[in-house]
């Protein structure tokens, strides 16, 4: 299970707009005094300290009058969107995509697809076969792993996203059943071999900690404490291939954690090497003959690697070639011979599948070119299956057939009423910074979507990935694609310093009191976008989600003079009250990237370069989006933000959804959150 999926990150049709809140979902900050340079060759130079200032004299505006309310959207100094507008969008908002989520034991696939407002559980017993829906609810699935003997699956279902993921089991015909109670938060579901059992992590001992539960869904019981500790936070990652041990992961940190078995019969906990290194680990999991313990970790490595470590011997070894890139995630076959591994090269992933008996690695061709996740091989270890999602196709699913050395569609989802072959495929750029590295310049990754046949410079959205410790990566983003085609927008997404994916030095520059360097690189590039010829350097949007909403607000009041505007969607506004408003489970772990509130002296730095403190230095239009229940960044973030700068005289939109938590995940939510952002883009593309 990656580091993303284990706190239950949404999927989104636009990575700044609509999230699934990457891993993790951080939020966001920074400012600066003046604008930088105007364009030339010349880097952004670091913006100086900034110093709390005093609200320049203003003379506010009328008071905004325009709020509605339609179901459950509360439009607030929103006008009615353009009917004309809204038609060509609807073009782009009936795309529809399928997620692999695991194999079922007799074969068939478990999807999560939409076919009403949410993405449920389907079953798929053969290539481009009926999607059966097997759950029917009103909050979207969107995890489920099937049991590895029978038809039963277990799965986590919210409540209007309030984070509070209870597990199901669903015997694979009739009705599920609800293994836990409360508002309190599941995941991580572990089978045992025997298909009785399954293995999950929750917070209902003290509400901070992540304890580890086993429930065993043929005794109807309730689900049993196996490990647990004050205020630690624990994972099951695995099932021994006997069941007497479960492999659980204690997380501590992006950059620290620790691997241990715990006994079945007793939860007695042994560390998993004699003498632990502190390093990063991604997922791990048993090798099949019960020998050793296959681990993604950054130990002695820039980059998260696949490393074998043997239980008797205590030796470590490692599997791939040495790689620049990270290994994100990976899968070995029931009979031990065949190891799949995804790369993750620049945002864009590469499978390969190491047969350890020939000591050949295969290279399924055929798939397209985007990201691949969640690899995972049927019973009989000759099929792997995955999910390939690419900027040009909707999500789909995809099966290699080891025999055959071939891959075959699963699904075929529907991309509405659009030409896909008009799709732009983003470029991928390199983008100078305001600092230097080894002596030479630092430069960063872009990818940039560019309008066809444009003919003169276009407008520009900077859409910033949230986390931080996230990446944005090329994948089917329709909306996207409307801001290129209908809007005559181009769209570039980079990855500041701070992003997964470029090693673990770079993933750590943002941290504490390095929060303003990455708001830096941003300027860098506006001095970028200023220097390209086929950029309207002087109409610049900036938008990004939960870290990147904090993001683009820093943009505004660093850089307002260069931006023609900003969206954020559930964005941090103040670091100390999003520390102290986040849910209790992930303070600490949000503390650790952003720093600890209860320190005077970082107090004081966090209050200095939150938005909210400058928010009277954005003068310019301002989309904010939040959702009501929202536990990672309360709503509270949103409403003091849009407080202070209409009382500042600004001009703010403010959308709020009542039924949604860390995102817009019901249809008929993101389609009106899509035509709002899409109405605020035009208004500021001329």
């Amino acid at each position: 299970m990656t580091t993303s999926a284990l706190h239950s990150l949404t999927r989104t049709a636009c990575s700044a707009l609509i999230f699934a809140l990457s891993a993790g979902a951080g939020l966001a900050r920074q400012t600066g005094p003046e604008a930088p340079p105007e364009p030339s060759t010349t880097l952004a130079q670091p913006a100086a300290p900034l110093s709390p200032q005093p609200a320049p004299a203003f003379i506010p505006q009328t008071p905004v009058t325009q709020h509605r309310e339609r179901g459950n959207l509360v439009f607030d100094g929103i006008p009615p969107a353009d009917p004309a507008l809204a038609a060509r969008l609807a073009r782009y908002q009936q795309s529809r995509g399928a997620t692999f989520l695991d194999w079922l034991a007799d074969g068939s696939l478990l999807v999560s697809t939409r076919f009403g407002d949410t993405e449920q559980v389907h079953r798929v017993s053969a290539p481009l076969g009926m999607r059966e829906q097997l759950t029917f609810y009103s909050d979207p699935i969107e995890w489920a792993r099937g049991a590895k003997s029978g038809k039963g699956f277990a799965f986590l279902k919210d409540h209007a996203g309030d984070d509070n993921a209870q597990v199901y089991y669903h015997p694979g015909v009739g009705e599920p059943r609800q293994l836990t109670q409360g508002n309190f938060i599941h995941g991580s579901l572990v089978w045992a071999h025997d298909g009785k059992r399954v293995a999950f992590y929750g917070n209902e001992r003290d509400s901070l900690s992540y304890d580890v539960y086993v429930a065993d869904v043929t005794s109807g019981g309730a689900p049993q404490l196996l490990v647990g500790g004050h205020q630690d936070t624990w994972y099951p990652l695995d099932w021994s291939p006997d069941d007497s041990k479960l492999l659980v992961w204690r997380y501590l940190s992006s950059s620290e954690s620790y691997l241990y078995l715990a006994d079945v019969a007793s939860g007695t906990l042994t560390p998993l090497e004699q003498k632990p290194v502190k390093a990063g680990i991604r997922m791990a999991k048993f090798d099949p003959a019960g020998r050793g313990v296959y681990v993604v970790t950054d130990e002695d490595s820039e980059f998260a690697q696949l490393k074998f470590k043997d239980l008797i011997t205590h030796d470590k070894r490692r599997v791939t070639a040495d790689l620049s890139w990270d290994v994100e995630d990976f899968d070995v076959s029931p009979d031990g011979r065949y190891l799949a591994y995804v790369v993750n090269e620049d945002g864009r992933s590469r499978v390969a599948v190491l047969d350890r008996e020939s000591k050949q690695t295969l290279a399924p061709a055929g798939l397209p070119e985007g990201r691949i996740g969640n690899p995972r091989f049927d019973r009989t270890g000759h099929k792997l299956a995955m999910t390939v999602d690419a900027p040009t196709s909707p999500r789909d699913v995809w099966v290699y057939e080891l025999d055959r050395d071939s891959v075959t569609r699963w699904t075929h989802s529907e991309a509405g009423p659009v030409d896909v072959g008009t799709f732009v495929a983003p470029e991928l750029i390199r983008y100078p910074t305001w600092d230097r590295v080894g002596g030479h310049e630092r430069r960063l990754s872009a990818y940039v979507y560019r309008p066809p046949q444009s003919s003169g410079p276009v407008p520009v959205v900077i859409d910033i990935h949230g986390g931080p410790e996230a990446q944005y990566r090329p994948e089917w983003d329709p909306f996207v694609q409307f801001l290129v085609h209908e809007l005559g927008y181009a769209v570039i997404a980079p990855n500041v310093r701070g992003s997964s994916g470029y090693g673990k030095s770079f993933l750590a520059l943002d941290n504490g009191v390095l929060r303003e360097d990455a708001v830096r690189d941003i300027g860098s590039l506006l001095v970028w976008v200023g220097v390209q010829s086929g950029f309207d350097r002087d109409h610049v949007v900036v938008m990004g989600g939960s870290y990147g909403g904090y993001m683009a607000l820093a943009a505004l009041v660093t850089y307002g003079e260069r931006l023609r505007g900003g969206i954020d969607l559930a964005g941090i506004s103040n670091f100390v009250t999003f520390l102290r408003g986040t849910s209790g489970y992930r303070r600490d772990w949000r503390r650790t990237e952003y720093g600890d509130e209860r320190d005077t002296n970082m107090r004081v730095f966090l209050e200095r370069i939150s938005p909210l403190t400058n928010a009277t230095r954005i003068h310019k239009p301002l989309l904010v989006a939040a959702g009501q229940n929202d536990p990672r960044v309360p709503v509270s973030e949103s409403e003091q933000l849009v407080w202070r700068v209409r009382s500042s005289g600004g001009e703010v939109w403010y959308l709020v959804a009542k039924d949604e938590g860390h995102g817009f995940l019901r249809k008929a939510n993101r389609d009106e959150y899509l035509l709002t952002a899409a109405s605020f883009l035009q208004k500021l593309a001329h």
